[in-house]
């Protein structure tokens, strides 16, 4: 039984309260981000040990349920036109981060998260090849806080940016799943911006993240180092067979609608607690030269990928 502070039930009402009214209220999830990021930054969530493991699931729920609106024929073709970009944005960020990470001089085993967690899908590329290069507790964190920073900024920037740009649904689509390093942020990022955005982001977004596992494997030949099977994303898995009902077993329009409302109110509700769990300890932690190396990194990306999707 886990005994709680006053303070940390104190939290969890409030959150609770919070997550009740995004839900009632319709929230958009750049907003949710938006609000925990000033829970977070102000006060500090005392049970981050409690909301980290709650964000990780729930986004996977709401991401299975968010295949339910979706055509499979749509996403296979969704996912045949962000391939090519996949891999080259993919080793470039990777070639690109380590070179950067020497210019810096940024210690080698937190430019290599930085830079995995870049090319693929954030904190959960992090996760996966940290345990097979025995990255410490503090290159870690850094490296998540890195990723978290500057996909707080993301979120709350990337709409505003493909609204004045006149991005089309489809570019802002393949632009965020790639230029984005979080699975939630992206999908945020698309829902706020229309559903074929989301449709597109998602798909590419979560194929680019299969690439977790090769990644693993060169990262224990890179480290000499024994690789597992558990960093397998199963949910995208799970993702692409709730699209493949919703296409084929003829599932009520109400049914699979109510399943997606209830999704997006869920990452919502995601995005909350994401935003809560940064604080200014997290951004301090990271140190200059990581956030530099991060920063300028995900910059590049997003201009080069920016720059792309509006020719294509």
């Amino acid at each position: 039984m886990i005994n709680l502070t006053t303070h940390q039930k104190n939290s969890i009402t409030i959150l609770i309260v919070l997550s009740i009214c995004i839900v009632a209220f319709h929230v958009p999830p750049h907003f949710s981000l938006a609000i925990g990021l000033i829970i977070g930054l102000s006060v500090d969530n005392p049970i981050q040990k409690i909301t980290k493991p709650i964000t990780k699931y729930l986004l996977q729920v709401c991401v299975i349920g968010l295949g339910f609106g979706m055509d499979f024929m749509k996403v296979v073709d969704a996912g045949k036109t962000g391939i090519l970009f996949t891999l080259i944005t993919i080793f470039g960020a990777l070639g690109l981060g380590l070179l950067l990470g020497k210019i810096f001089k940024v210690p080698s085993k937190i430019t290599y998260l930085i830079s995995c967690g870049t090319a693929i899908c954030g904190g959960s590329a992090i996760a996966a090849v940290s345990p097979v290069m025995e990255a410490d507790e503090k290159e870690i964190s850094m490296a998540m806080a890195t990723v978290f920073t500057l996909n707080a900024i993301a979120l709350l920037l990337f709409p505003y940016i493909g609204h004045i740009l006149g991005l089309s649904q489809h570019q802002f689509g393949l632009w965020s799943a790639i230029a984005i390093h979080d699975t939630s942020s992206v999908v945020g990022a698309a829902a706020a911006y229309g559903d074929e955005a989301l449709t597109i982001a998602t798909t590419i977004k979560l194929a680019r993240a299969l690439w977790i596992i090769p990644m693993v494997i060169i990262t224990a030949m890179i480290y000499g180092k024994k690789a597992g099977v558990k960093s397998f994303p199963v949910f995208i898995l799970l993702f692409v067979l709730a699209s493949l009902a919703n296409t084929y077993l003829n599932i009520s329009k109400e049914v699979s609608s109510g399943i997606v409302s209830l999704s997006k109110s869920g990452l919502s509700i995601t995005l909350l607690l994401i935003g809560a769990n940064i604080s200014i300890k997290n951004i301090r932690e990271t140190g200059v030269k990581a956030l530099l190396l991060g920063f300028l990194l995900w910059f590049i990306l997003l201009i080069g990928t920016l720059l792309a999707v509006m020719n294509f």
